[in-house]
């Protein structure tokens, strides 16, 4: 059975049993502050297991794509070193909101693997919780120990502890007791010797889990308490990569259907065989699995429109993608780029289920290549930097602070500089490196740690409701509200409302601000306004006196309009790009906040002038068209799609949806909206450029913002015709002062190399023999050209010659050193090294090569002592 088969199968099995089959949500997770990546496919239902939302279907399944790479479930440095871990991977799974229980779980999961799926019932193993004897004092899952007794032989029943059979979703929230069903693919003599039974969660790569049946039941509280949950709730999670494995009858995931495409062409393009350790070393099939997997998760995570950065989650996407090329360069040869080829096969193999990697194939090769191509540069110039490093070391033991800073800094992976340094006779100082390692984390953990307290519930019957579109401000009762600490924020309080005419932050816009108004007068400040969990969450500073009585809750006016312009814009935005680029044009990010809007799109070339004006017009024509907002709400999906309304990549939209119209613009957009596009009154572009490969960035404003950018021209054109002496014209004017500079610029270089050459002679003459070299140590008149100019003129007649120069320009301080290339070699003389070393005293730093080098510093009364330590040098 193959593995778009075995899929299929899944989904089939129980949608007989009465299940809404779902589709998968994005793995990049947008709107949830407490998650970067959908890492369990129960994320996307945690409304329905906080109580937050009823589910309108009871029973669900799914195949969910995941990426457990940070934070608790982090399985990153495990991936390619066994056959089992993955970064992004797919759950199977089925779910029950307040529906069935552990007997329908159970029965029907074995029922599948076995009956349906022909797993030898030998073969399989199931654990129960044994209960705990700690806080909580959980008594054993008897319920679940009976059900499965009636399924299977009592030695087949592993009692786990709270690690293994225990599941929470957080510190808080709901979690319960969970049946693990294991598999043991051994070949029939191994299994005669060793009983499987002691091998489950023991990390053999041939006993091993594939399906989890956690059965929530409790609710974990701020102070760690459990409470009994209203509604209990069934969430299983099967391991598709696993379960393939076991159904085609291979020993690891990486030898299914699923991997062997992708791992056949990396040997092509390598001249590298899998699965032949004895030949090409363990070390390669290492690397093979690494690449394999990790250009799976990198290629769903940029579909679902996370680009590769340097923050949140962009940060963790390049990094799985920077070490993938780090095992390609350092075991399979690789110094180009490479990997991007492996997009054609990925989206062969899995764009039937995931249609997203053949729509964006294209996008995802080009970020992919351009990340390679940096990447591969980086470590270029990490190999040049722990080589001065390596220099710079007295003894045989670099200092792992200094490797971390090459880690941390600069990119430069760990693992690779121990392995050159093996190679060149030095040691790494582990522990200094792990220690500068642990402190970081903890300065990480400890900027983004945010303890919450248990909500306070002030009303449980009331129904949330937001009324933002229609009115922006309301009478409310606050139904809960709880305490929040973190290191960026401070304290603050989370309020939930009845009815809000606050916008929470997603789809790009940010979070309303306003106040609270009690009846006495007294105001709360809401600071922003945030969904989580479904829910919309006000954050303020302090809460009200009487939480119980009913409040104002006003919206700020004006940054509400300055807001909604800006999103209105950035769909006549997207319209204009189309428009005139073409229909290859799509969003890829937008950031819509009251002063600015930002817009990110799929495109292959900056935007020329005449782009630009056309992209400006066409908005424009459109504003003063005051065309009328044309909302629909609750509308179906299919229909609304078959109006042609724009839908996003990465985004979940529910069967009902809200459509918004302007002229011939309909997209899906649950954000806030002018009521016509004449409120916007002008749209100005500010900036355009690149934010990786085939993606632009359009930064533009509106309203107000626009009228203060002309008042801010016009006021320095003024200022520049003043400079000019009001001529007429200010542009030729200004052309001509750059016509006379260029001219005086060379006529000053001229003069230079005049000065230099006159400077030649003299210098030479004050040549000093120091242990048969001639050596000038010297402070100069001449900026870091000439004196460049002077030193290899010197070195056209002198084959022994150590020059280091010092000058003043502009306040601060520069160095320069030349060395004869023959004294380099004889000598071991390195420009680049003394440059350095010198550059302390004048509070600066430089390099270069080993024949010429500079240093600049802030510190020029510190080049005397510098130029007075030269000779040390040939001493």
């Amino acid at each position: 059975m193959n593995s778009k088969e075995i899929r299929t199968h899944f989904l089939n099995f129980f949608k007989e049993k009465n299940h809404k089959i779902v589709p998968s949500a994005p793995m990049v997770i947008k709107d949830d502050p407490t998650l970067m990546f959908t890492n369990a496919g129960m994320n996307q239902f945690k409304e329905y297991f906080l109580g937050n939302s009823k589910a309108q279907n009871k029973r669900i399944a799914d195949t969910q794509k995941c990426l457990r790479v940070s934070g608790k479930h982090n399985d990153l440095e495990e991936v390619g070193k066994d056959t089992y871990h993955h970064t992004m991977f797919e759950m199977l799974g089925n779910w029950s909101f307040g529906d069935y229980f552990k007997k329908e779980a159970i029965e029907w999961a074995w029922e599948l693997l076995t009956d349906r799926l022909k797993i030898d019932k030998e073969s399989l193993y199931v654990s129960v919780f044994e209960g705990s004897s700690d806080a909580d004092n959980l008594e054993m899952d008897n319920e679940a120990y009976e059900l499965w007794s009636s399924i299977v032989p009592k030695d087949r029943i592993i009692f786990g502890n709270k690690k293994d059979n225990f599941w929470e979703m957080g510190d808080q929230g709901p979690c319960g007791p969970c049946s693990e069903i294991h598999v043991d693919i051994r070949p029939p003599e191994e299994k005669a010797k060793i009983s499987g039974a002691t091998l489950v969660n023991k990390d053999h790569p041939l006993v091993v889990e594939i399906w989890n049946l956690v059965f929530m039941q409790y609710n974990r509280k701020a102070d760690a308490s459990l409470e009994t949950l209203p509604e209990k709730h069934v969430d299983t999670g099967m391991g598709f990569e696993r379960l393939c494995m076991v159904l085609q009858g291979v020993k690891s995931n990486y030898d299914t259907d699923v991997f062997t495409p992708i791992i056949r062409e990396i040997e092509t393009i390598t001249g590298r065989d899998y699965g032949n350790p004895e030949a090409s070393g363990e070390e390669t099939d290492i690397a093979i699995r690494v690449i394999a997997d990790h250009i799976r998760a990198v290629a769903f995570s940029i579909a679902d429109g996370q680009l590769p950065s340097n923050t949140g989650a962009g940060y963790v996407i390049r990094r799985i993608l920077r070490r993938a090329i780090r095992y390609g360069f350092t075991f399979l040869d690789t110094k180009e780029p490479f990997m991007y080829r492996l997009v054609k096969v990925l989206a062969e193999t899995m764009g039937d289920a995931f249609p997203e990697l053949k729509v964006q194939r294209q996008l995802i090769e080009n970020v992919v290549k351009e990340e390679e191509y940096s990447f591969l540069h980086t470590l270029e110039q990490g190999l040049v930097l722990l080589d001065n490093v390596m220099n710079q070391t007295k003894g045989k033991e670099v200092s792992g602070r200094k490797a971390f800073e090459l880690y941390d800094t600069y990119g430069f992976p760990i693992d690779l500089t121990a392995l050159i340094l093996e190679e060149k006779g030095f040691t790494l100082d582990g522990k200094g490196f792990d220690e500068a390692m642990k402190e970081q984390k903890k300065r990480s953990r400890s900027a983004s740690e945010v303890a919450k307290e248990d909500w306070v519930v002030i009303s449980v019957d009331l129904e949330q409701e937001f009324v933002g579109y229609d009115v922006l401000e309301t009478a409310v009762k606050i139904v809960k509200y709880r305490k929040v600490t973190s290191k960026k924020e401070g304290e603050q309080y989370q309020l939930v409302f009845n009815i809000t005419p606050f916008y929470p932050e997603g789809g790009g816009q940010v979070g309303d601000k306003g106040y609270l108004e009690a009846p006495n007068g007294d105001v709360v400040y809401i600071l922003d306004t945030k969904r989580e969990n479904n829910e919309i969450v006000h954050f303020a500073k302090n809460v009200p006196k009487n939480t119980s009585e009913m409040f104002k809750a006003v919206v700020d006016k004006k940054q509400r309009q300055r807001t909604a312009a800006n999103h209105t814009a950035t769909h006549l935005l997207h319209q204009a790009l189309r428009e005139v680029l073409g229909t290859h044009v799509e969003q890829k990010g937008s950031a819509v906040h009251s002063k600015y809007l930002r817009f990110d799109f799929s495109h292959f070339a900056k935007l020329t002038v005449d782009e630009l004006r056309a992209v400006e017009s066409f908005v424009n024509a459109r504003i003063e068209g005051h065309l009328p907002l044309q909302e629909h709400r609750n509308v179906p999906i299919e229909m609304a799609m078959n109006e042609g309304a724009m839908a996003l990549f990465g985004e979940k939209y529910g069967d009902a949806v809200r459509t918004i119209r302007f002229g011939q613009s309909i997209e899906l957009c649950g954000g806030t909206h002018v009521k016509n596009t004449g409120d916007i009154w002008h749209f100005k572009i500010r900036s355009e450029g690149a934010v990786a490969a085939g993606i632009r960035r359009i930064e533009a404003i509106t309203l107000d913002a626009v009228k203060d950018f002309y008042y801010q021209n016009n006021r320095s054109l003024f200022e520049i015709k003043d400079l000019l002496n009001n001529a007429q014209d200010p542009v030729k004017a200004v052309e001509a002062l750059q016509v006379e500079n260029a001219k005086l610029k060379k006529e000053v270089e001229v003069l230079l190399k005049d000065k230099a050459k006159n400077l030649k002679g003299d210098l030479l003459s004050e040549l000093e023999a120091v242990n048969g070299v001639d050596f000038l140590a010297k402070k100069v008149d001449l900026d870091a050209s000439g004196i460049k100019d002077l030193s290899f003129e010197m070195g056209n007649n002198k084959d022994n010659l150590f020059l280091l120069f010092g000058t003043e320009q502009n306040g601060k301080a520069l160095l320069s050193c030349y060395i004869s290339k023959e004294l380099v070699a004889s000598k071991n003389l390195n420009a680049g090294t003394i440059v350095r070393e010198l550059g302390k005293f004048i509070e600066g730093g430089g390099g270069g090569q080993p024949f010429f080098a500079t240093a600049g510093g802030k510190k020029p009364e510190g080049l005397d002592e510098a130029l007075a330590k030269a000779k040390d040098y040939l001493s």
